[in-house]
């Protein structure tokens, strides 16, 4: 919200200055709109282009809130406290104890997170080692290609096999040796939007999820024993269609698919093979041709790569980027960027180095 357009049109360098928490939390307009920029470096550089360093002090609120009150909610007070610290409110500290007071809710945590405030204003670095965070984690330093790919292969190993993330990591390797000099965005591209449509969603990873043990301790971190669980799930062969939109409804399972999830989840090693069961529906074919057909088109742009066209290739190398959501969500998209994909492999096409006549 600080580096939204409405916010930065009332700022100014000399006379602004700002507490800003430094976690994105999704907001309605998330919802709403799905390219909602959530790049916390972006959104950090854009407020410290306008301010100045100087005038500016993150603090991660929402994870040092939970952690040290065991709720993210403190996290406005906790600003508050440090923007009181940091002498930027007209206000004195019995009037804003009062006005805790008054507002009748947490008293005691909003205190608590109003003095955590103060002190992080004073001492971060021991705001945050007493709360766990890592030292560099309010500043990590941006993600090298050799650091996504194998981040992202470690996940495509535990999704599928070694060998799927092997066929991975071959693309984005012949990605990097067609890179131009000094540059990495058409190969980071490639490992960013190559993994999101081979880590696609289906019946073996929503098991595999379900199981993980991670999952499940995190329940178990949240709740009180005695709960359980219930599934909304829309299987291919058992979902019934809406009646009024007639794409298929979810319907509510008990927690005896645990064990059906282990099962699937032992499975996923069939995916892609004709013992597949799931790959025979419509939606996991249009899926993996995605793959197949993406690893083609840009096996076909390294080969053909030159730095009139290069912009253009990273732009269709991150057209799955608009390819989103599940089922028939996911089939209208692909229906929405085709037309886009064809202009930019069109523009690829007729993309020629300029040629400058000599008198």
């Amino acid at each position: 919200v600080a580096a939204g357009p409405e916010s930065m049109v009332a700022l100014a360098r000399g006379r602004t200055r700002g507490v800003v928490n430094g976690n994105v939390t999704p907001t309605a307009a998330f919802v709403l709109n799905p390219d909602v920029d959530t790049d916390t470096s972006e959104l950090s550089n854009r407020l410290t282009r306008t301010l100045g360093k100087d005038a500016l002090e993150f603090i991660d609120a929402q994870e040092l809130s939970t952690r040290l009150l065991g709720d993210g909610i403190g996290q406005n007070v906790m600003l508050l406290g440090a923007a009181y610290q940091m002498g930027l409110l007209p206000v004195g500290l019995e009037a804003l104890n009062q006005a805790i007071e008054m507002n009748g809710v947490s008293i005691r945590m909003n205190r608590e997170a109003f003095a955590w405030g103060r002190l992080a204003a004073h001492d971060l670095a021991m705001v945050e080692k007493i709360a766990g965070l890592r030292p560099d984690r309010a500043n990590p330093p941006a993600e090298t290609l050799d650091e996504m790919v194998a981040r992202r292969a470690a996940f495509l190993t535990d999704y599928q096999t070694a060998a799927y993330a092997d066929r991975y990591r071959r693309l984005v390797a012949e990605a990097a040796k067609a890179e131009l000099p000094g540059a990495t965005a058409l190969a980071k591209a490639v490992a960013r939007y190559g993994f999101k449509l081979m880590a696609y969603k289906d019946e073996y990873e929503v098991a595999r999820l379900h199981t993980d043990p991670a999952f499940m301790e995190k329940l178990k971190a949240e709740f009180e024993d005695g709960f359980t669980l219930a599934f909304n799930l829309a299987p291919p062969i058992m979902a019934r269609p809406d009646p009024v939109s007639g794409e298929p409804t979810k319907r509510r399972f008990g927690p005896w698919m645990i064990p059906v999830f282990k099962l699937l989840r032992a499975m996923r090693v069939l995916r892609g093979t004709p013992f597949d069961l799931f790959g025979y529906f419509p939606e996991r074919k249009l899926e993996r041709a995605l793959i197949v057909e993406y690893e083609a088109r840009m096996r076909d742009i390294f080969a053909r790569l030159t730095p009139d066209n290069y912009d253009i290739a990273v732009e269709i190398a991150s057209v799955p980027e608009r390819i989103r959501g599940y089922g028939y969500i996911k089939r209208r998209h692909i229906a929405e960027v085709k037309p886009r994909e064809a202009e930019l492999l069109a523009a690829f096409e007729t993309a020629r180095p300029e040629v400058v006549a000599a008198e």
